[in-house]
């Protein structure tokens, strides 16, 4: 399955933008991303691209896909990070809490600009696999 490139923008600008308030207005707004995550990881639908769906102008298919499994291991490791995030700003440690959180925020700029850190992680790990078991 695949999912057309502009609603995987739309999720990755949904999680730019939740972080850069978290960081301006208050950490509780990470909540938004990770429910968003935890949501998708569970049920393998996320929220924001089926409720974007209807703003594409052509047919789904005609955008450039991306890889769905790739769409999902990408969310896996931002709601991680966003999950780790909310756990040290709940225990007040803020600099490790600013770390995760910047980290989802780089990674998911620069997806942005074209280059996408999960995929090529994701890759590595998948080659490792293979010529450990070949």
């Amino acid at each position: 399955m695949s999912i057309p490139k502009p609603l995987v923008q739309i999720n990755q600008s949904f999680i730019v933008i939740t972080v850069l308030l978290a960081f301006i207005i208050h950490p509780v707004i990470l909540l938004l991303p990770f429910v968003n995550g935890l949501y998708t990881l569970i049920t393998k639908s996320n929220p924001i691209i089926m409720s974007s769906r209807r703003f594409l102008k052509k047919p789904s298919n005609e955008y450039r896909q991306e890889d769905k499994d790739q769409q999902l291991f990408n969310q896996w490791i931002a709601t991680i990070c966003i999950g780790l995030s909310l756990i040290f700003f709940s225990l007040n440690y803020t600099i490790p809490a600013i770390i995760f959180s910047l980290m989802v925020l780089a990674a998911s700029g620069i997806a942005l600009m074209g280059y996408c850190i999960g995929c090529t992680i994701r890759y590595r790990y998948m080659m490792w696999r293979h010529k450990k078991t070949s």
